[in-house]
Order: C-alpha cells, then sequence, then structure tokens
C-alpha cells in the first residue's frame, strides 16, 4: 500500500498546532462575499492568503476583478517533463445568521467533540487551507515540489462566481494545467474517501399562467372563468407519470446512461435507506422506478416544482378566483442533457397541456450543463493511491446530485481532467449554523494532497 513519505509525515506531526493556529486566523476573517458592509473583510481574506502562499515561496498576486479579488500564485520550478497542476478553492464564505443558532460565533473558531466549528470550515477555507499546508509541507521538508502548481482562489464563489468564467478566459494560456484539483465536497461517509465522479446540471424556469384581467369574486364568477391555479395545478401535474417518472416527451432522450461498473459501486455503498428517511422525516422515498435512491440522486435527472404562488393566502377565508398563478420549477440534468432543449421541450409540452381560457408563459431564469469524469487514467489513479495512503482504505466513488458551476467553466476553457476531492462529511452544516470540519479529516486531507503530487509526478499525469 502506498505510505506517505516520511519526512512529510514528520513535518505534518511537527506543525499540527501550528497549521490549526494558521486556519484558525483564516476562518476569524468575516469574508462573507454577500454583503457590502464585508467588503474590505474580503479583501483581507484575499490579503491574508496572498501573504500566506508568497512566504512560502510561491510568485503570488492579487487580481482584481469587476468583483472581489482573485488570488493567484504559482510556483515552476518542478523537474522537467513534469506536470502541472491547478488548486482552485474560495476563500469567500455564507453569510452567518440566524447568529442565535450558533452554539459559538460563527467567526470565533472552536475545537468542539473532535470538530472545528466556524462559518467557512468546511464550505470552503478549511478544505483550501489543507491544500496550502499540503504545499507548504513540501516546500519546508524537501525545499521543492514534483508537480509546478498553480493557486487560484476566488471570492465570489458563494455569489454565483460570476466574474471566475470571463477571469479565466481572458487567463487561459497562464491558466494550462495538465489537471485542476478541487476540494468543495464531501466524503460518503466518515473515513470513507472519496472522488466525486459527477454533478448533475440545471434548467431553473417560472411558469406564469394569467386569466381574468384582474381576481374575482369566485361566487360571482366561479364555474364560468377558467381559474389560473386550477390551471397550473393541471400543468404541473402532468409532468410526471404515475410511477414517478418525467412524463414531459423528449425528455429523456440525449441522457447519456451511466457505465454499469459506477452503477453497481454506488449500490455496494453502505447506505442506510431508512437512517435516510429518518434524517429527512418522510416515511417513505418516490422517484423514477428502477433505480436506487443513490442513483436516482447522482445519475438521473429530475424535473421539481420549488415553489407556486397564487390568489388568496392570508389568515381566515377570501372568497377570490385569482387572476395570476406562479410556479418555480427546476430541472436537474445530466450529460448529455442541454438546458436550452429542456426550455424548449417544456415550453413545448407546458403549452401542449394548458386548457384554454388562460395565457401561459414559461421564462428560462437559469442555467448550467451536467459534468461527468472519465474515472480512467492517472489522474484518479494517483488520487486512490494518495487517499489510501492517508485513510487506510481505498476510496469510493460518489456522484453530487447539485452543480458546481466552476467545474464545468474550468472543464469548457482549460480542457484538462478535473479532479472532486472532497473532506467533508455529510451533516457539516455548511451554509448552516454551526458549520464544523472534522479535525481527522483535516488532518488526513493535508497528508492525502501532499502525497497526490508525489503520486502524479511519478505517474507523469
Amino acid at each position: 500500500m502506498t505510505t506517505l513519505d516520511p519526512a512529510l509525515a514528520a513535518w505534518f506531526d511537527h506543525h499540527d498546532q501550528r497549521l490549526h493556529d494558521d486556519l484558525f486566523a483564516f476562518l476569524r476573517i468575516p469574508s462573507v462575499s454577500a454583503r457590502s458592509e464585508h467588503r474590505a473583510d474580503v479583501a483581507a481574506a484575499a490579503s491574508w492568503l496572498h501573504g500566506h502562499l508568497a512566504r512560502i515561496g510561491f510568485a503570488t498576486q492579487t487580481i482584481p476583478t469587476a468583483g472581489h479579488p482573485v488570488v493567484l500564485a504559482e510556483w515552476r520550478q518542478a523537474q522537467p517533463g513534469a506536470p502541472t497542476v491547478l488548486v482552485y478553492g474560495h476563500y469567500d464564505v455564507q453569510p452567518p445568521e440566524p447568529l442565535e443558532l450558533w452554539t459559538t460565533p460563527a467567526f470565533e473558531p472552536t475545537l468542539r467533540d473532535g470538530n472545528i466549528y466556524a462559518r467557512g470550515s468546511v464550505d470552503d477555507k478549511g478544505q483550501l487551507w489543507l491544500h496550502v499546508a499540503a504545499l507548504e509541507a513540501h516546500l519546508a521538508a524537501r525545499g521543492t515540489l514534483p508537480v509546478n502548481v498553480i493557486v487560484l482562489a476566488e471570492g465570489e464563489e458563494e455569489v454565483g462566481s460570476e466574474h471566475l468564467a470571463p477571469f479565466v478566459e481572458q487567463h487561459r494560456q497562464r491558466l494550462a494545467c495538465d489537471a485542476v484539483v478541487i476540494s468543495d465536497s464531501t466524503m460518503f461517509a466518515p473515513g470513507i474517501p472519496s472522488i466525486l465522479s459527477s454533478l448533475r446540471g440545471l434548467a431553473y424556469f417560472q411558469i406564469d399562467v394569467t386569466g381574468p384581467a384582474s381576481d374575482l369574486h369566485s361566487g360571482m364568477y366561479g364555474g364560468a372563468v377558467v381559474n389560473p391555479a386550477m390551471a397550473l395545478a393541471r400543468i404541473l401535474a402532468t409532468f410526471h407519470d404515475a410511477t414517478g417518472r418525467v412524463a414531459i416527451p423528449g425528455f429523456y432522450d440525449a441522457v447519456r446512461p451511466f457505465p454499469d461498473a459506477v452503477r453497481d459501486g454506488m449500490r455496494r455503498l453502505p447506505f442506510d435507506e431508512p437512517d435516510f428517511m429518518r434524517q429527512l422525516g418522510v416515511a417513505s422515498l418516490g422517484g423514477e422506478p428502477g433505480y436506487s435512491t443513490l442513483e436516482r440522486l447522482w445519475t438521473r435527472p429530475t424535473c421539481e416544482v420549488n415553489g407556486m404562488l397564487s390568489g388568496y393566502t392570508g389568515e381566515g377565508a377570501k372568497t377570490v378566483l385569482p387572476g395570476t398563478a406562479m410556479a418555480k420549477v427546476s430541472c436537474r440534468l445530466v450529460p448529455d442533457q442541454d438546458p436550452a432543449v429542456v426550455h424548449r421541450l417544456l415550453e413545448s409540452h407546458v403549452r401542449a397541456v394548458a386548457p384554454a381560457g388562460v395565457t401561459v408563459t414559461v421564462r428560462a431564469l437559469h442555467g448550467g450543463q451536467a459534468w461527468r469524469a472519465d474515472l480512467a487514467g492517472p489522474l484518479y489513479e494517483a488520487a486512490a493511491r494518495a487517499l489510501t495512503a492517508a485513510f487506510g482504505r481505498a476510496p469510493v466513488i460518489t456522484g453530487e446530485g447539485g452543480s458546481i458551476p466552476v467545474v464545468n467553466d474550468f472543464a469548457r476553457l482549460l480542457g484538462a481532467p478535473i479532479l472532486l476531492v472532497g473532506f467533508g462529511l455529510p451533516g457539516e452544516n455548511a451554509h448552516a449554523p454551526d458549520e464544523w470540519i472534522s479535525q481527522d479529516n483535516f488532518r488526513r486531507g493535508m497528508r492525502a494532497i501532499a502525497a497526490l503530487w508525489d503520486e502524479l509526478a511519478a505517474a507523469g499525469a
């Protein structure tokens, strides 16, 4: 079994407290990108990160964008022929509210029950920092790195990364690399290292149904006028058949099936469905037939109603026939579905089933492509060996039901394979009060990433 170089292991052990102190200093900066009053704090976090990367030997710049700055650091002194790896992370965090639900203050890092509690501890300062610590370990213990490394840290991930894709496109030549490594995700379970193989895409819509010119008295007009709320309900009810399969014609036509080996691996994961239901507070699960729960979450597309609004919703009774009705609908997509094509399919279906007497419009609000890794090749083999060295067991392959738009931006603009290897855990409260990262995962994550650089150099990935 692959093991971590003893010199690196000894360095991590000797500097464990200082690495925690540095992380805590980083976490104390309230770099909330969504709030204008924290703009100086976001800049302070960029400056703090810039300073540390420069101190350990990286050529570092903080580059302004139309929003928050990008910290770009480079070390290009590896042996000729060594691969170049781009490490991506973000130093901005979510707002901490509601403050009263935190056990300890959001920006006062606290070690409790083996976990590090603070806003940004897992998303993503803690996971970004363990990469920086792994780089420092190589440079301090050996004086060199076995690969060339680019660190790109942005300050706008929590507000949509609006300026990242233009930045990457503008600096595409400088950011050219053989692999992109991102740690902004979770492991399947404690003690089970994971490689994330897929992300679902998104197509998000608003459906508006308009009937009479204004709300009407339901006694005087009900039964003679088509009710927009009822029309909307009828439309939404046609989105699935009785089994739970999406019934929009053509919806599944472009779906590229996952390999049987990947599906079999997902089915073998130690997933406790009754416990899953208990956590959610539901008595049963639903969805597309013929697939396990994890397959439905990770490998299959969906069409879900996210919200509805119509008529009177206040206290007491008001006998009104509403003039309008609205629904928000999102479709999670898988390769090779295209958000624009799904928009056309949905709009065509809605128009076909809409009753006479109302006007229906479908607006696309947001879209993003799905992503799936080809898990064959030296990058993923190197990652498996490195994770095995740090955790004492081989990693499992997982998927993610949500979307990380930056992954597709890197894939599209840089054309390099992408490794998503996270060290968070389910239930770590990212975006919620009492966010945490496992201290054990923080330590093992540093060692896994340090081993990854050696494995990539050996593989010539």
